[in-house]
């Protein structure tokens, strides 16, 4: 660990686990958290998730598993130029997204409408109910028993009300930083950017693959058409998916460059002495500002384009109606569930965590099987 930055995260300095556990002899906390993260079954679960096609409308789109993998590929590729904690980035990358409802945001956003009057519903709160509690692997506890750093990365955003819950059980633990106004160590801010810049590239390269936006259309678009034209000055013979293919490679490593020296710069005027003087500090890992803008544009044209398009709208009303129908189902007959869920006392929530934890294909065999109706392709 000699190579890490003093304001990184060092895991001999590990604000530690809920529960204690001694050490791994060849692994130390970071790498450890890593390695529960990819045997739990959440994780294998992200293979069948939604990015924003269906899992069934095709193999070659993005599921939360490919862009989890983009993220931590990324993330290392960035810590390891800023001499972060490669380990940690990957850990909270691969772990970020373990609460993600089926059917992407239209499943998280029909189950937030079901839980409105039960605490509302929130998949940065669920990857961590996840890590924390639904995972059942271990006889001495529930959960995977993260390290507070990994815990601290995957919790992005949280409501205020949750914040307080969070905090009344664990007092100056993960969602203290959002009443105290403090930052999350430099790796999760640095997760928390290699996620927007990997879902920008391959929701691209999905979209034009599908059919609904083309590269023509992307020409409105300063940083695609920039990365463009630059491909194409240097390869004029380029043509079809290769254009694309590159276009978005020089896209990806602009973007990457672009953050470590920005990041480098930010570092230089903060000058934080440790990990815990980067959590008192502004907002240290960003774009420049101009990479901001035209990261911004980019966002832009695909909520226009791409996640508002009438083919993709037409899908997620369906998915949304799928997910509000099962909640109803559950709650009329809990025994439908599984039994550890089925027993619960709160059963709102514990209907809440069960369609969380369904990938795309088993919940919709569950519907059909709740209520005869299958899902029309």
């Amino acid at each position: 660990m000699s190579r890490l930055a003093p304001y990184a995260c060092d895991p001999a300095q590990s604000r530690g686990r809920r529960h204690t556990e001694p050490p791994a002899p060849t692994r130390d906390a970071f790498q450890r958290d890593r390695d529960r993260i990819v045997h739990s079954t959440a994780f294998r679960r992200l293979v069948y998730k939604t990015q924003v096609f269906l899992n069934h409308e095709g193999d070659l789109f993005r599921t939360r598993l490919t862009h989890s993998l983009e993220v931590a590929q990324l993330g290392r590729s960035i810590a390891r130029a800023l001499q972060l904690n490669e380990d940690l980035v990957e850990a909270i990358a691969l772990a970020h997204d373990l609460g993600h409802t089926p059917f992407g945001h239209a499943g998280q956003d029909a189950l937030d409408v079901c839980m409105h009057a039960h605490g509302g519903f929130e998949h940065n709160l669920q990857s961590l109910r996840m890590v924390d509690a639904l995972e059942l692997r271990y006889p001495q506890f529930d959960g995977l028993n993260l390290s507070f750093e990994t815990r601290e990365g995957i919790l992005k955003h949280c409501s205020r009300v949750n914040v307080e819950r969070i905090e009344a059980g664990e007092p100056a633990g993960v969602a203290r930083r959002f009443l105290d106004r403090t930052q999350p160590s430099l790796e999760a801010q640095l997760c928390n950017l290699a996620d927007e810049i990997a879902y920008n590239a391959h929701d691209i390269d999905d979209g034009v693959r599908s059919g609904l936006i083309s590269m023509e259309s992307l020409a409105e678009v300063e940083l695609f058409a920039h990365y463009r034209q630059q491909a194409l000055d240097e390869y004029p013979a380029l043509a079809g998916r290769r254009v694309l293919y590159e276009t978005i490679r020089r896209m990806l490593s602009a973007q990457v460059y672009d953050v470590i020296d920005a990041t480098r710069a930010a570092l230089a005027a903060a000058a934080p002495v440790d990990a815990d003087a980067v959590r008192r500090a502004a907002p240290i890992v960003a774009f420049s500002e101009p990479m901001r803008v035209q990261s911004a544009a980019l966002k832009r044209f695909l909520f226009a384009n791409l996640y508002r398009h009438p083919q993709v709208m037409a899908t997620t009303e369906q998915a949304s109606d799928v997910v509000r129908e099962l909640f109803d189902a559950y709650l009329d007959r809990p025994d439908d569930m599984r039994p550890s869920f089925a027993e619960r006392a709160d059963r709102h929530r514990a209907v809440a965590d069960y369609i969380a934890g369904m990938t795309d294909r088993f919940a919709m065999r569950e519907h059909e099987r709740l209520t005869g109706r299958r899902w029309v392709v």
